[in-house]
């Protein structure tokens, strides 16, 4: 058995596939048996990271986390610095589309993007590692919620000069790339983040189903196509350059409430807002399977958490997690095993 394989094997005992709701603890402190140590001192033990839960054995950089916005529409291709990610959260916007919260820690690219506006469902998202929310800007109800929210923001829109630069290949409003190295540099030092996933890797998955194939429905015009091979899962109809693509050892699929924002953009469409907090349905899928189950979070600056059918604590197998945030209501998970 492969090492990837048996990490993940270690991750549910007794599971079963579950599709019902639970009511969650506070978890903004990850549980001593799934807390990373994130001590930048690697003499005596490594670092873990709080977003992949894997060794970071040069230590943990000073800055912060970085989330970026990038467009998740045709008009976006193609995408660039998905690839030196560590965690994606894809999100329902106006017209049924997604776009993409892109996680930056171990790596800062000096080209990430095309960068796009953000949105308050960003606050669920980034919260709970303290990120600094990296956008071309916002409507002023949104900018009001985040900044109501304690979220920070790098913003073209808020005058953070050379944060993005403009592409001439690119059309307006994909035009806007985002330089992280430079913003790395500039940043004030701090502690590290608490562990975004219930990271572990104690268990056993004999009740999981192969899962090499899926799709991802966020509405009834956009679908995220994924494949497993290799040990990794890969979008079948992502917007990536060449060699940009985020390869993901685990994909998530949180089925979340939906509600209106309360304005529309440009083109006349209502903004959906994605509640990221309260309990819901969970689909891991790892190593080429798949668990059901539930996920919790108690306040939108909380840890995630997940839990089996027995109320036992579930958790990821350490390595880059894409995580598909989808609409309670119109959400489905359609698979090929």
């Amino acid at each position: 058995m492969n090492t990837r394989k048996s990490t993940f094997l270690g991750v549910f005992a007794v599971s079963a596939l579950l599709l019902g709701g639970c009511s969650g603890d506070e978890a903004s402190t990850p549980s001593a048996a799934s807390a990373p140590d994130t001590r930048r001192d690697s003499a005596t033990l490594a670092s873990t990271s709080p977003l992949t839960g894997l060794p970071a054995k040069d230590g943990l950089p000073e800055h912060p986390v970085f989330v970026v916005k990038v467009d998740n529409t045709p008009g976006a291709a193609p995408q660039v610095g998905l690839a030196s990610a560590d965690l994606v959260v894809e999100q329902l916007v106006e017209g049924g589309l997604t776009r993409l919260a892109a996680f930056y820690y171990s790596q800062t690219p000096a080209e990430v993007g095309p960068v796009r506006s953000m949105r308050a469902t960003d606050i669920g998202i980034v919260k709970p590692v303290g990120g600094t929310l990296v956008a071309s800007g916002g409507a002023q109800r949104t900018i009001k919620k985040i900044d109501a929210a304690g979220v920070p923001v790098k913003s073209e829109e808020a005058g953070d000069v050379g944060l993005l630069s403009q592409d001439p290949a690119r059309v307006i409003p994909y035009d806007r790339i985002g330089d992280l190295k430079t913003l790395a540099e500039a940043s004030k030092a701090q502690d590290p983040p608490p562990a975004y996933l219930p990271f572990g890797d104690e268990a056993d998955l004999e009740a999981a189903k192969p899962a090499v194939q899926l799709s991802v429905s966020f509405s009834g015009t956009h679908q995220t196509e994924w494949a497993f091979a290799g040990g990794h899962y890969t979008r079948q109809n992502g917007l990536a350059a060449d060699g940009e693509e985020f390869v993901a050892d685990n994909l998530l699929v949180l089925e979340a409430e939906v509600q209106d924002a309360g304005y529309v953009d440009a083109a006349g469409s209502g903004v959906p807002e994605t509640i990221f907090s309260g309990t819901g349905k969970a689909r891991l899928f790892s190593d080429g399977k798949v668990v059901a189950g539930t996920w919790a979070k108690k306040s939108l600056d909380s840890a995630l958490t997940l839990e089996s059918s027995s109320d036992e604590e579930l958790t990821i197998p350490p390595g880059k997690s894409w995580i598909e945030l989808v609409p309670d209501d119109a959400g489905k998970v359609t698979i090929e095993r």
